[in-house]
């Protein structure tokens, strides 16, 4: 049998993708981060609706709440568990936090979290998807990372609209303190 490449990743036999082709490092890094956000995302929303008790603040959290247990199932079919980031336990709890925290301030702290947080991961998921052949060998990843990205682009347009016009500076600080920790969480996820 064969060596692979060392760059490439071998499709883990408990993957989706396991019998299609395999998936280079770079690929299966961006996939573990994508992973652990969508994990981080459902965690936020668990937060919110843990503390909140604004009824629009609820049902807000609980639509998207089902969207982003989509993309994790979604992301998780993509990879294996072995090639998840091993601070799943620390996502959780911190996607908690990041959730929770702000529903204690009320709606405008809610909305403007996931602004911060979906403004990020537009960002984020754009960055892979233009790396990806839209007719290539991974256009099947693609497709998933354009769809995940279209919702999360639609939960920050929905937050924006609901959130009010004029932001604090300690919203604006939050903002930047929500964004800063989301990239960090990407670069700890691509390697551990």
């Amino acid at each position: 049998m064969a060596e692979a490449a060392p760059n490439i990743v071998q499709a883990p036999p408990d993957a989706a993708n396991a019998g299609r082709h395999d998936l280079p490092a770079w690929l299966v890094s961006d996939l573990r981060s994508d992973h652990a956000g969508e994990m981080g995302a459902v965690m936020i929303y668990r937060g919110i609706l843990a503390v909140s008790r604004q009824p629009e603040v609820i049902r807000f959290a609980q639509h998207h709440l089902a969207t982003e247990q989509l993309h994790l199932e979604q992301i998780s079919a993509l990879i294996s568990r072995r090639q998840r980031t091993r601070l799943l336990p620390l996502w959780r709890i911190m996607g908690w936090l990041t959730g929770a925290l702000p529903a204690l301030f009320g709606a405008a702290s809610v909305f403007a979290t996931i602004d911060a947080v979906e403004t990020f991961v537009d960002r984020h998921y754009q960055e892979q998807i233009s790396r990806l052949d839209p007719e290539g060998r991974f256009a099947t990843v693609r497709k998933v990372l354009v769809s995940c990205q279209a919702d999360e682009i639609a939960h920050r347009d929905e937050a924006r609209q609901l959130a009010p016009r004029r932001r604090g500076a300690l919203l604006g600080l939050w903002g930047i303190i929500v964004a800063g920790g989301s990239a960090a969480a990407v670069w700890a996820a691509r390697r551990i």
